[in-house]
């Protein structure tokens, strides 16, 4: 019985090595597993899924990219995987319509589950950040229902430009942030595990790799952090029968 995890690919039709490496890490990896989750950020960006409806007359791609992505989780949910997507600051406009035809299950930010034989606590991440204020106002914003039906209401081409835009507005902002300012919070951490009731979390969103070890309550505790895609490398979590999560670097072929 294994578990994989995976987050911050940012499909996009700019990065092909990294649509196909997913593609074939769905073909050759993810057939092994019980169950699949995607913590966030699977596309670059998202404007709704009635993008879906364009095809191949979406200008930039991201339909036809979609549907083969789409696809291809369809077929691995119908071999027996089940697939989890959580939404991320790139693709919180996700929604049923997409994860029903890739065979998926939306997932809240956050989410208690049991992996192998203890309860875990998952997360997209940037709910951690909170020492980056500007982002986290934005970040009320986006997850404002309100909010979403106002955009998901605008004509498409709107709505490809608005994403531009906040991709250009977010990277020139994040340009001249201090770094540990784009970094979760430690007492953020602390008082989500403690909240959770939990002593391990795994999100992503900051693209800082690694395993943490922490103290909750006076008992050890971990944190662990999934990597960002790469045209030459992904990162996943493998929890393996009742073992402990690990995180894994492979090369994308």
């Amino acid at each position: 019985m294994t578990t994989l995890l995976i987050s911050d690919l940012h499909l996009q039709p700019a990065a092909p090595e990294i649509t196909d490496g997913f593609l074939n890490w769905l073909a050759e990896r993810a057939p092994a597993a019980e169950a699949v989750y995607i913590l966030g950020d699977f596309f670059e960006a998202w404007i709704g899924d009635d993008l879906l409806d364009l095809g191949a007359s979406d200008p930039t791609g991201t339909a036809e990219l979609a549907s083969r992505v789409a696809d291809a989780l369809k077929t691995l949910a119908e071999a027996g995987t089940a697939i989890y997507l959580m939404h991320g600051n790139r693709d919180f406009l996700l929604g049923e319509r997409f994860a029903k035809a890739a065979g998926a299950r939306l997932l809240p930010d956050p989410s208690v589950v049991t992996l192998g034989e203890r309860p875990v606590l998952l997360m997209h991440g940037d709910s951690l950040c909170t020492r980056d204020e500007a982002y986290m106002a934005f970040r009320r914003q986006a997850r404002d229902p309100q909010w979403q039906a106002q955009v998901l209401g605008m004509p498409i081409a709107e709505r490809l430009q608005l994403a531009k835009q906040l991709r250009d507005q977010s990277g020139e902002a994040n340009s001249n942030k201090a770094e540990d300012i784009m970094d979760v919070t430690p007492d953020e951490v602390v008082e989500a595990l403690r909240a959770h009731g939990v002593d391990t979390l795994i999100h992503g969103h900051t693209h800082r790799p690694a395993v943490h070890d922490l103290e909750v309550n006076g008992a050890p505790a971990k944190r662990l952090v999934l990597g960002d895609w790469q045209p030459d490398r992904g990162w996943e979590i493998v929890v393996e029968g009742g073992g402990e999560p690990h995180l894994r670097e492979f090369a994308l072929s």
